[in-house]
């Protein structure tokens, strides 16, 4: 591998395009630097092990930035939302990730490039009283990897940056179950009636995050109103309503799987409007295409993703229109070598098909892998190999009431349909497919049998 092309010391600034000045912090080795831009999970399965393979034993200096001080394996973040996960139980700290995995955590949202110098660019960050933690960095790289994710598109929809929660972050999460609950306790206390949509929730999108929440939402808000909130009728008081622009829910998955999963939430009272579009949102409800209004005092926004604003910022780097990172079949983006991308931030159509690789955990998963084996030849002198998308199907669940899905076959390239508690078993191996390839086999299994004890003496919805 190239090592940098200048000489840097801790005590360098540089410039940035908005006139500030930024510290240029070099760990002041000569081995090659290794920067993964985001902590996801494509990002940190690779940061991790990278540090294994190479930063413990001295053959490269691994860094992590990270704009978040924890780790939430993204899929979860609708069961945050809900109140039926405690996220101090599943999130990791990923300063103490680094410390046992031979990486460097550093703190800092990444706002730009110097290609030329190999340098990333990282903003300020500040607690919650306005008081600066950190200073503008900058961090020299030799490989870099970009894998940042994507988050929320509001399609520019009048009402929606301020009156509906998205869930792109744990906080955002948090927020709207802190929300939810409240709601819940206000309209409990309350003297008057509860008022037409006081206690519905609309959910904006039919992916899968938007169904999963769906049914999640049901369970957890009867569970809810049994801890004591006896004024609260859920049948009578509280509404769900799942708003779809395309013709039927899950619209990216087999018409099979969609069927399935909007038979389990009409069966919940799940109220589906497919090809309604949304061009507004207030604070009293969602208005339709056609104008016709649903009264919701609690809106999630789930349509539609697009990649970070950054990215189109970053030294000519090539992006698309919806700002998603423009990448080769060996993961390097188009405009530089040095710079690698995977995840959800990316855009990939391999040669022959009509659509870009789908951004699910399980293609991040497989890029990350792929990226490893990447640096490691680029570190021999080796050519890159391109990278093979394999597709093991999809797997939707419905909280408590159904997981369904479809598997690939190994063998006959097929796809297998799944449901039940097989189903449920194989969207569970997924996330324990993923903390294994943080933590290992043995530290996976332990925490799941703590989780199961503790889990047996608690609520099962979070109260507070």
């Amino acid at each position: 591998m190239e090592t940098s092309q200048s000489t840097l010391t801790a005590a360098e600034r540089v410039v940035l395009p908005s006139g500030q000045e930024s510290l240029i912090v070099d760990p002041g080795t000569k081995l090659p630097k290794i920067v993964v831009v985001g902590g996801g999970a494509g990002g940190l399965e690779l940061v991790t092990r990278l540090g294994d393979k190479l930063g413990r034993r001295k053959n490269a200096h691994v860094t992590l930035l990270e704009r978040s001080r924890t780790h939430i394996w993204k899929p979860l973040l609708h069961e945050i939302a809900a109140g039926s996960m405690d996220v101090g139980r599943h999130e990791l700290g990923y300063l103490a990730q680094g410390h046992w995995h031979g990486f460097r955590f550093r703190y800092g949202e990444m706002i730009g490039l110097d290609r030329e110098r190999r340098l990333v660019h990282t903003a300020a960050t500040f607690d919650e009283e306005g008081r600066q933690i950190t200073p503008p960095r900058s961090y020299p790289y030799d490989t870099l990897v970009i894998a940042i994710g994507s988050v929320s598109n509001d399609f520019g929809t009048p009402g929606v940056a301020k009156n509906a929660f998205m869930l792109d972050t744990p906080e955002q999460a948090e927020r709207f179950n802190r929300r939810l609950l409240n709601a819940c306790i206000r309209a409990n206390t309350q003297a008057d009636p509860i008022r037409p949509g006081q206690l519905h929730v609309a959910i904006i999108g039919a992916g899968a995050t938007g169904s999963e929440l769906s049914a999640e939402l049901h369970h957890t808000t009867r569970g809810l109103v049994a801890y004591g909130l006896d004024k609260v009728n859920p049948e009578r008081d509280i509404k769900l309503t799942l708003i779809e622009a395309q013709p039927r829910i899950l619209p990216a998955l087999p018409p099979k799987l969609s069927g399935a999963a909007a038979g389990v939430l009409k069966g919940l009272g799940v109220e589906l409007r497919t090809g309604s579009f949304v061009t507004e949102v207030s604070d009293k409800g969602v208005t339709l295409k056609t104008g016709e209004f649903i009264p919701s005092e609690l809106v999630v926004w789930a349509a539609g993703v697009k990649a970070p604003d950054v990215l189109a910022k970053l030294d000519g780097l090539e992006v698309t229109k919806g700002n998603f990172l423009v990448i080769k079949e060996t993961l390097e983006t188009t405009g530089d070598p040095n710079i690698f991308a995977l995840g959800d931030c990316t855009y990939l159509l391999p040669p022959g098909q009509e659509n870009p690789i789908p951004p699910r955990a399980q293609s991040a998963h497989q890029q990350a892998s792929h990226i490893y084996n990447q640096i490691r030849r680029r570190m021999s002198g080796k050519a890159l190999k391109p990278f093979k998308y394999h597709d093991f199907g999809s797997l939707v669940s419905l909280g408590e009431y159904s997981t369904v899905g479809s598997l690939m076959g190994f063998i006959s390239g097929k796809s297998m349909w799944v449901e039940g508690m097989f189903a449920k078993l194989m969207y569970r191996m997924l996330y324990k497919m993923h903390e294994t390839a943080l933590h290992g086999y043995t530290k996976v299994v332990l925490d799941t049998i703590a989780r199961t004890i503790t889990s047996r003496t608690e609520p099962p919805v979070k109260l507070h």
